[in-house]
């Protein structure tokens, strides 16, 4: 089974951190969308009749669009692609954007996950991100959707923020499981050149937190939601059991997606595209009923190293009879002596034919992916 995610490219306002592909000018808004289920369209045969279990709007901020919208590409979906019966249909949102019947109209059409960008709640902080909302907006959110019946919802942290301590980020912390979100995603605040922290970091104006700081607040916070029941079954995303998130852990499992929209990522097992990163580019293309994407053929090394890079961030490891079976790769036998390393210092566990790694590996988990990567002839 397969996933479609949706990029959904316009926002309020730019938050100083983002590096994602968006425009804040909404004038293009609706050429764009309708673009977006014209491309669906188009690739309706990407997948290959598989059937769709996962769908999931992104961006951007895709809460910013109104429930009309939202439905008319849900419609364009179900219509050109095979679905399951219950598909988990996640929305991205910001708390400024979900009042409580918005919250009830997108519910009744279709979408049961809500992933809020809550990012903090220290007030102070959110300015400084330049947030819309503040803490009280994002825990009025949260109790709005779990009034109108959403029971799958995760809001998103950031650690590592100029001028966040450890204490602050316990304070977030805490507050976050009062609301006892189903799953938590939790990311290091990086700087990105070409973003406003960016710029303020390249003439000092801001402090970069260094980052064995940043390493103290995760593990800050795997402790923490360790102690509440929460499973890191990725380096970065956390769940109650049984709540992951199904569409993100396709990606880290190999499944195929198709990615609509600008600046969207697609899979098929032999090749990734990638479409262009301008929207009225991108809606000038499929307009011509072209498809605005760059193309990656995979190599064996491709798929090895991906496999590698993104199985070893999650809780089901490295499956080392698929390497040998689907590659030819024994990877015990490449790296006998760094993996025996790895078991000794704690970093791994090979168990069952199988090879994850520990919470403290999980800390260091693409520095050891690399170390693994293979290079075939």
């Amino acid at each position: 089974m397969a996933g479609i995610y949706i990029h959904i490219p316009f926002c309020k306002q730019a938050c100083y951190y983002c590096d994602f592909h968006f425009s804040t000018n909404q004038r293009g808004r609706d050429k764009t969308v309708r673009a977006i289920g014209d491309e669906l369209i188009l690739q309706k045969d990407y997948l290959k009749g598989e059937a769709i279990e996962t769908i999931y709007f992104g961006g951007g901020t895709p809460s910013i669009l109104s429930e009309q919208e939202l439905n008319q590409l849900l419609t364009i979906i179900r219509a050109n692609f095979p679905t399951i019966a219950h598909p988990e249909i996640t929305l991205e949102a910001n708390p400024d954007d979900l009042s409580i019947d918005k919250l009830a109209s997108i519910k009744n059409g279709g979408i049961n996950r809500l992933s809020i960008g809550i990012q903090s709640f220290d007030d102070e902080l959110l300015r400084s991100l330049n947030r819309v909302h503040d803490s009280h907006m994002a825990k009025s959110c949260v109790y709005a959707a779990r009034e109108v019946g959403f029971d799958n919802i995760s809001i998103d942290l950031i650690y590592a923020i100029p001028s966040l301590d450890n204490s602050r980020w316990m304070e977030t912390i805490e507050q976050a499981l009062q609301l006892s979100p189903q799953h938590i995603s939790s990311y290091a605040l990086t700087i990105e050149e070409k973003t406003v922290f960016g710029k303020w970091a390249a003439r000092g104006k801001i402090r970069i937190i260094d980052d064995d700081t940043a390493a103290q607040q995760l593990q800050i916070l795997v402790d923490k939601l360790d102690t509440q029941g929460y499973e890191q079954y990725e380096v970065s995303n956390f769940s109650l059991p049984d709540l992951h998130s199904k569409h993100n852990s396709n990606y880290w499992k190999n499944k195929n997606y198709l990615g609509a929209g600008p600046s969207a990522h697609s899979f098929n097992g032999v090749s990734r595209q990638y479409n262009i990163s301008n929207n009225q580019l991108y809606v000038n293309s499929i307009l011509s009923g072209k498809i605005p994407a760059t193309v990656e053929i995979l190599t064996r090394e491709d798929k090895i190293n991906e496999y590698l890079l993104t199985s070893l961030r999650t809780a089901w490891g490295i499956n080392l009879s698929t390497l040998r079976k689907d590659f030819g790769v024994d990877l015990e036998n490449i790296h006998n002596q760094y993996i025996s390393l790895l078991q000794e210092r704690n970093f791994a566990i090979v168990k069952n034919d199988t090879m994850f790694l520990t919470k403290t590996g999980l800390l260091l988990a693409d520095k050891i992916a690399s170390d693994l990567f293979v290079i075939t002839p």
